[in-house]
Formats: structure tokens, C-alpha cells, sequence
């Protein structure tokens, strides 16, 4: 495995993200943030830190399992969401974006509880090879791969991967 973005480097990358977040938004109110479980809610919780560190204001953080939305799976007996997404602005946070069937499943179940006025994507690592027309607001870093690679991200120590 290749270390594509060191722990120093991801950091930079989060506040760079921040701040883009920050300039996009007239106002937090309003704002919450959404990681896609598993890996997209330590960054949505860095992004808050430094959401508070940077403004003074606190956003809230919501973790989001998109397991039952995804459309590999036939059973949708599970299709719930508890976070009130009605009128919010939402962030929704991932680490890698590879075919965009994550994101559009977690765009799916940010619908079902309400009606979000608008939701942004940032992306940790934009890799390519999209199956649906997903595209990121908000991107730490493009890393063109092929389809055999992988990106792994380190959530406990904020390092990037790229496995050949």
C-alpha cells in the first residue's frame, strides 16, 4: 500500500474543506452535517470541530446507516431514517466516492423523514468511475485510479491509502 495523503495532509485537506464550506454558506443555522456510516461520520465530526473552531458555532452531527437503501438489497422493511432533515441544509459526508450507488442511496434516505432545503456532498477522496451522475460539492482531493485499485482511508489516524 501506497500512503497517498499522510495524517498532516488529510488535516489540511478537512480545514481547506471547511473553509469552502464556510464561504459556500451565508449562515450556519440551520446546517447539519451527515457521515454515511461507517467512515463518513469521524470526518463529519473533524468538519464540526473545526466548523466551532473556526466561526464559533456548533453544527450538529448525524451518523446515517444506508444499509436498507442501497439497490443490492431487496429487503426494504428496514427503510427508516431518524434524523429531521425537513428545511435543514445538509452536508452529507463520505470518504471515498467511487460509482456514487452510496451517495444516491443516502440521498434516498434523506427524503424520508422531510423534505431538505438543499444538500450539499463533500468527499474526501474523489476517485472516479461513476455509474450514476453523482458529483461532489465540496472535494479534498481527486486521485484517478483504476478499477482494480482501492483508496483506503484511516479514520483513526487520518491517513489516505491507495492499495494496487
Amino acid at each position: 500500500m501506497k500512503e497517498i495523503l499522510t495524517p498532516d495532509a488529510t488535516i489540511r485537506t478537512l480545514k481547506r474543506m471547511t473553509h469552502e464550506i464556510i464561504e459556500k454558506h451565508e449562515t450556519l443555522d440551520d446546517l447539519i452535517l451527515v457521515g454515511i456510516q461507517k467512515k463518513g461520520v469521524p470526518l463529519a465530526e473533524k468538519i464540526a470541530f473545526f466548523l466551532q473552531e473556526f466561526t464559533g458555532q456548533t453544527v450538529p452531527v448525524f451518523a446515517l446507516d444506508i444499509t436498507p437503501f442501497r439497490d443490492d438489497i431487496k429487503d426494504k422493511s428496514l427503510l427508516k431514517n431518524d434524523i429531521e432533515t425537513e428545511g435543514k441544509r445538509i452536508i452529507l459526508i463520505d470518504d471515498v466516492l467511487y460509482t456514487g450507488r452510496s451517495v444516491r442511496a443516502a440521498l434516498d434516505a434523506l427524503m424520508i423523514p422531510g423534505r431538505p432545503a438543499s444538500i450539499n456532498l463533500a468527499i474526501l477522496v474523489d476517485r472516479g468511475h461513476r455509474e450514476i451522475p453523482i458529483r461532489p460539492d465540496f472535494i479534498g482531493k481527486n486521485i484517478p485510479t483504476s478499477r482494480h485499485e482501492n483508496i483506503i482511508v484511516n479514520t483513526e489516524s487520518f491517513s489516505v491509502f491507495l492499495d494496487e
